[in-house]
């Protein structure tokens, strides 16, 4: 049997004081620019999240036009509502859902800031041209008040933060519905 020197029992394993102190400054350091850098992306997932539930909104108005067999009527209320209505045969109508975007965002235009690249208009914050009435009809093509195909541009953010502003558009002829970030310089989809 092989006897262990007597030096190794007494030698003391584990870290020292120092550097336990060293692996704190770092994880309190690198955690502090992580909340830095999360407050700051904090406008901007927020304002996506509202383009993303009008995005979901306007296609669910399409697809329950052309899954029901009925026109679905668009509205968009107030600064933050979008009201899809059913209209029923032979008459009456049917609220199908109503969505507010959330985290304070409103449908707006910001100064500085151009018409998306469909350029479907950016003389409003709901822009459908001179229509007061959007219907999505049976085959999905957005129509105005007079039956016509009609293309739209949807412009929101957060008030105050010209970085969060977003668009969606429909065109109106096949009823796709697309949606762009504003990077500051130009739009991305």
């Amino acid at each position: 049997m092989r006897s262990i020197p007597v030096s190794r029992l007494h030698q003391q394993t584990g870290f020292s004081l120092v550097e336990l102190s060293v692996t704190l400054a770092l994880i309190l350091a690198l955690s502090g620019f992580a909340v830095v850098n999360i407050s700051a992306m904090l406008p901007g997932m927020r304002a996506n999240e509202a383009m993303y539930q009008a995005v979901a909104q306007l296609r669910k108005g399409r697809e329950s036009a052309i899954a029901r067999r009925r026109n679905v009527e668009v509205q968009f209320l107030g600064g933050n509502e979008i009201q899809l209505i059913q209209h029923n045969l032979p008459s009456g109508t049917t609220v199908l859902s109503s969505v507010q975007l959330p985290n304070k965002s409103e449908f707006q235009l910001f100064a500085g800031v151009p018409d998306s690249p469909d350029s479907f208009g950016r003389t409003a914050a709901v822009d459908f041209g001179d229509s007061e009435t959007f219907t999505f009809q049976t085959d999905g093509i957005l129509v105005d008040d007079q039956g016509n195909p009609v293309n739209g541009s949807i412009f929101l953010g957060l008030p105050g933060h010209p970085e969060t502003a977003r668009s969606v558009t429909i065109l109106g002829s096949t009823g796709r519905v697309r949606s762009y970030r504003w990077t500051g310089d130009s739009w991305i989809q």
